[in-house]
């Protein structure tokens, strides 16, 4: 058996995937819904979930979708010197508007995904907190014009359902970026309660409603009608070396204009692509990707992405580390809860 394999079959048994697919198609699936469709106990399921949490292997959390509320999402490069690349990583993650902090492997970049909730605070961010940052030698921002709908979100584990098992648990399609054709207003409750479900994507209505003041049955109303609206969405934080993929790297690819939506759709129907998107910028698409070792990146670079017509660059910049995933900190190889 291949090393990594040998990894991932030690921390997840076939039960651990069926969950982490059920919560990637639905992260608030009832526990007793879920064990029926599996065959086990509601006891079992939230066994194993809670198991998955304390490990720190997965964290589900509610996230905020800027664009229904009428702001963009912006990728950026943050050039720095070796020496202050891992201080910038650090300071990085901190800030609540910033996601998927990451130092690359040529160890004096770090990139990150803004998803700011205003003029004001996207201006600040851009134009003066960035630039003005003693470890920032340059930056590159890319907007966010367009995302592609994955044909399956990763991990990729239907494979261990029966055909009827799916269809009872429903499928999860990518965020879309399109919304109501006015942005969406939050009031103070709105925005509490997202800030309660960005800490725990699954925290019960009854706990919401005891903290900002509603009934359980206002607290479900409203949440359904903000993931309705696009402006909620729940993803997954993964542990990923843990589950037996060693390398997460970032492709910043130009295409010809012309070919920008083929090899976009094309490249999000890859089972190594997590996320693909079309971008402003020097680069006209990103396209983060999970690998097992650098032999499956090579391959992917070689053979799926040289199997497309259309790309007329790429840089491939692999993940030396990740400081902060959607919601989440990683120490180690370990999921911690960011504060």
């Amino acid at each position: 058996m291949h090393s990594a394999d040998a990894l991932e079959s030690s921390v997840l048994d076939v039960l651990d995937k069926q969950i982490v697919h059920a919560l990637v198609s639905d992260a608030r699936i009832a526990f007793a819904k879920l064990g029926a469709i599996l065959g086990v106990s509601e006891q079992t399921v939230a066994r194993r979930y809670r198991s998955l949490r304390q490990r720190g292997i997965l964290h589900v959390s509610g996230q905020v979708n800027a664009v229904p509320l009428g702001h963009a999402r912006w990728a950026i490069r943050l050039r720095t010197t070796p020496d202050k690349a891992v201080r910038l990583a650090e300071s990085l993650a901190r800030f609540p508007d910033l996601s998927w902090v990451t130092l690359l492997s040529t160890g004096s970049e770090v990139t990150c995904v803004s998803r700011p909730r205003s003029v004001e605070r996207r201006d600040k961010l851009l134009l003066q907190t960035l630039p003005q940052a003693s470890q920032v030698i340059g930056l590159t921002a890319h907007e966010v014009i367009h995302r592609f709908p994955l044909d399956e979100e990763w991990p990729h584990f239907s494979h261990l359902f029966t055909a009827a098992q799916l269809r009872e648990l429903g499928s999860r399609s990518t965020p879309a970026d399109a919304g109501p054709e006015a942005p969406v207003r939050l009031s103070a409750e709105d925005e509490a309660m997202l800030a309660i479900l960005g800490r725990d994507g699954r925290a019960p209505y009854a706990q919401i409603a005891a903290e900002i003041d509603w009934t359980p049955t206002r607290v479900a109303r409203r949440m359904a009608e903000l993931v309705e609206s696009r402006v909620l969405y729940f993803d997954l934080d993964f542990a990923v070396e843990r589950m037996g993929y060693a390398v997460r790297a970032a492709l910043w690819l130009r295409t010809r204009p012309a070919d920008l939506a083929a090899v976009g759709a094309a490249i999000a129907t890859h089972p190594e692509t997590v996320f693909v998107a079309a971008t402003t910028g020097p680069t006209n698409l990103m396209v983060s990707i999970m690998c097992r070792d650098t032999a499956h990146l090579y391959r992917y670079v070689t053979q799926r992405l040289g199997a497309l017509d259309g790309i007329a660059d790429v840089e491939v910049t692999p993940a030396l580390r990740v400081f902060k995933q959607a919601q989440t900190l990683l120490d180690s190889d370990r999921i911690s809860l960011a504060r």
